[in-house]
């Protein structure tokens, strides 16, 4: 099925939600909605699914304008990251519940349930009341309820945050394959850029109640169009400085420059926004790609396998992301090391110019 936005907004109380948004979805694709906190992407999903009525503009299924047409008339499902089950319900009737309202036989019921349980380790729960399930558990057995509707649209609100890491990466990889082929159009609302390249599909970018841009997951992460859409599509943020070309040459302000690569040499000579992600900005040098930029460290968080380094480039505080373990001292000198074929250049409306 399709589902399309037509110049859809949401304003309450003289305040805008949603601002103006066409979006066209894509059939048997995840299509993530990638934003911070507060950015409208449970907003959007509601007024996707029915819940909520847009002040203005139309939500069209398969050709037919529903803005009107209650959630209970739709088939949707949802699921959010805060879970929702039926305290009175076994796990195995939760899951059920969908499936016994659309007049299902028994025993496609229960080939569906363990089916499903299989995938999303509840089978040693299914006789389990939900007050006695882990947070994890609960979010599971909400999550096996959606995917056994068979639902026509299906919204995942960020429904994998309170989950183990092991089983949270298990999903991410199964989850696609289980809406492939089904017809189902699949909308995943995230706040990790990770998250979504993983998931692959397409991906909206969003900033404050707007879509800023949408296509291809990698198309837009490789080719933000501007950069709001960069900064979303960057965890921890993006570091920005002014950069300018003259005479063949990129320079920083802080005495820093390279020769312009080929494929830039169209641009004007002037003055940009350099983007640059925080794992393009290393403690470790890439052969023949990569310029030294001194640096002080202000900060340095170490988890698992990578360190991040906050540290004074002139002016700016800047932020790498390396692998490794990197314990270094607040004060320190250090060479951090720039991949210029990872650069993003953005002109003075801070619209993407060059990648």
């Amino acid at each position: 099925m399709t589902l399309e936005l037509k110049n859809v907004t949401l304003v309450r109380d003289g305040s805008t939600h949603i601002y103006p948004t066409e979006l066209s979805l894509v059939d048997d694709q995840f299509n993530i909605l990638l934003g911070t906190t507060l950015a409208g992407k449970t907003t959007l999903m509601r007024l996707m699914a029915g819940l909520d009525k847009p002040t203005a503009g139309e939500v069209w299924f398969d050709g037919k304008n529903v803005t009107g047409q209650a959630v209970q008339k739709r088939n949707v499902a949802m699921v959010y990251q805060q879970f929702i089950n039926y305290p009175n319900f076994t796990v195995y009737d939760n899951i059920a519940s969908p499936m016994k309202l659309l007049g299902k036989d028994k025993k496609s019921i229960d080939s569906a349930i363990h089916k499903v349980a299989d995938l999303l380790k509840l089978t040693p729960m299914l006789d389990r009341m939900p007050n006695e399930l882990s947070g994890g558990q609960q979010q599971r057995t909400a999550l096996a309820r959606a995917l056994v509707k068979n639902a026509q649209l299906v919204l995942l609100d960020e429904p994998l945050a309170n989950l183990d890491y092991k089983l949270r990466e298990e999903l991410r990889d199964e989850l696609p394959k289980l809406f492939r082929d089904t017809g189902a159009t699949v909308v995943y609302a995230t706040t990790e850029p990770t998250e979504a390249l993983l998931l692959g599909g397409y991906s909206a970018t969003l900033y404050e109640g707007s879509v800023i841009q949408f296509g291809p997951t990698a198309e837009v992460y490789r080719n933000p169009v501007d950069q709001r859409s960069a900064g979303v599509f960057s965890d921890p943020p993006m570091n920005t400085t002014r950069l300018t070309k003259k005479h063949g040459q990129f320079s920083l302000d802080n005495g820093v420059a390279w020769q312009v690569p080929a494929e830039a040499d169209s641009l004007a000579d002037g003055d940009y926004t350099l983007g640059v992600r925080p794992h393009h900005l290393t403690l470790a040098e890439v052969a023949g790609r990569t310029i030294e930029i001194d640096g002080e460290v202000l900060l340095t968080e170490i988890s698992g396998s990578e360190s991040t380094v906050h540290a004074r480039v002139g002016d700016n505080t800047w932020i790498s992301l390396s692998h490794g373990i990197h314990p270094l001292s607040i004060g320190q000198k250090i060479k951090l090391h720039l991949d210029t074929a990872q650069c993003l250049l953005f002109d003075q409306d801070n619209r993407l110019v060059w990648s």
